[in-house]
């Protein structure tokens, strides 16, 4: 099928990449000229692991990408995976969507024949209906189910693996009203509904726009349960991670989202946490295990500079931070744990040197405020501290060894139980 996807940030690239690589012919459309000229360039516009590989190969062949809307016309279907930013209050900004959506109409009025739209951003229920769906309609001189159709179909892409989610998912949502957008959805995934055991599900639009919500809700949710959890071992002296465990083996609670620590960051558990609170509570709900959820999950890095304050007094001294990325296999650092603990560090006096793989330059471009030094190595920023702090949890932390010889006293409060506990080293986790 010929699919156009207006967007080229993380679920847009990805999106556009992995459906080329099912044999759809794809074209990008993007308002940033540099993204569009990567694309075209065979060169991923973002950090992905095997992202940038499937670009090579199919950029300049069936996967393009232009600035010009018009290109939606030679398609059969459009998805829109444009920003949904957070507001002051939490809920979600839908200028860039409506936005899209309005260019995009522009360019469907001039359209013969039906074309499907769907929404791919995370937006909360109504959103489709309410507004992309009018916006389309105003430009476009046209009327949703006659001369074009929409629906909705949620991502469940994590960050650092979403080119495997994409290629091995575990369900595929259609939201739609007309039998004829679940067809043209169905034409558009058969290919990975036919190589993957990926269950299929039709559902209303509201429906599939609340199941991601509750989606990450529900992970958001456990992952604070976790943490809370383990807060409560420490006190008592106990390894949580042996309890965590012990209770991944009964079927109804499962492994998954147990590693507690320092909390949860990135791209989508804040905003859509934070997002649907705020939509719960002006339709006149307050959603208490969703809001102790974020409070909990808040907390976290205090507790970490509290573990730190009962044995080290940081003022003027060297502090090595390990991790600037919300989890490893990304350069993502949207709502990253590594800021409230450089934060927290910073207003204790210490100086603070960090090092991350990969994630380095994007901290520093979003977060130009927060003055630290920057390594090249993880024994570099070891080098002369007097405490450590792992907040991200690359595998090369976890083989570290002589590099903590070099620091000037060996204190390492670890928020991610990544760094091997070894004699010579003063250790101290999280929730362990």
């Amino acid at each position: 099928m010929h699919v156009s996807i207006v967007g080229s940030g993380y679920v847009g690239t990805t999106v556009a990449a992995c459906l080329a690589d099912l044999g759809h012919d794809v074209t990008n459309v993007d308002v940033d000229e540099d993204i569009v000229a990567a694309i075209n360039d065979g060169e991923s516009p973002i950090h992905e692991p095997g992202l940038a590989d499937l670009v090579a190969e199919h950029a300049g062949q069936n996967l393009r990408a232009t600035t010009d809307y018009d290109a939606v016309r030679e398609t059969d279907v459009t998805f829109l995976a444009l920003p949904t930013p957070s507001e002051a209050d939490g809920a979600i900004d839908l200028a860039y969507m409506e936005a899209g959506a309005a260019s995009l109409g522009e360019a469907l009025a001039e359209k013969d024949g039906d074309h499907l739209v769907v929404v791919k951003s995370t937006v909360v229920p109504g959103s489709t209906e309410e507004v992309v769906t009018p916006a389309i309609e105003e430009t476009s001189g046209q009327t949703a189910g006659e001369g074009f159709h929409v629906a909705m179909n949620p991502e469940f892409l994590r960050m650092g693996t979403a080119v495997a989610d994409f290629l091995d998912p575990q369900k595929i949502v259609f939201g739609a009203r007309e039998s004829a957008a679940y067809d043209t959805l169905g034409e558009v995934f058969a290919p990975l509904v036919e190589e993957s055991d990926a269950a299929v599900v039709e559902t209303g639009i509201r429906e599939a726009e609340m199941i991601k919500y509750a989606n990450n809700g529900f992970l958001a949710a456990k992952v604070s349960l976790i943490n809370d959890i383990g807060n409560v071992c420490k006190e008592f002296d106990v390894d949580a991670y042996e309890v965590a465990d012990a209770i991944a083996l009964d079927d109804r609670i499962g492994g998954k989202f147990l590693r507690s620590g320092l909390g949860w960051g990135g791209s989508c558990f804040p905003k859509d946490t934070n997002a649907i609170i705020a939509a719960a509570r002006e339709a006149g709900y307050e959603p208490p295990v969703l809001e102790a959820a974020v409070e909990v999950n808040d907390l976290q890095p205090e507790r970490l500079l509290g573990l730190l304050d009962e044995r080290a007094d940081v003022a003027g001294e060297r502090v090595a931070v390990l991790g600037l990325s919300f989890k490893p296999g990304t350069d993502d650092v949207r709502k990253t744990r590594a800021v409230p603990v450089i934060e927290g560090l910073q207003e204790r006096g210490a100086d603070v040197v960090a090092y991350d793989p990969v994630a380095a330059e994007s901290f520093d471009e979003h977060y130009p405020d927060v003055e630290i030094e920057y390594a090249d190595s993880a024994a570099e920023a070891l080098q002369g501290a007097h405490a450590a702090v792992a907040v991200t949890d690359w595998d090369e932390f976890a083989a570290l060894d002589s590099e903590f010889d070099a620091m000037a006293t060996p204190l390492v409060v670890d928020g991610r139980h990544i760094v091997e506990r070894r004699d010579g080293i003063d250790y101290v986790g999280l929730t362990w």
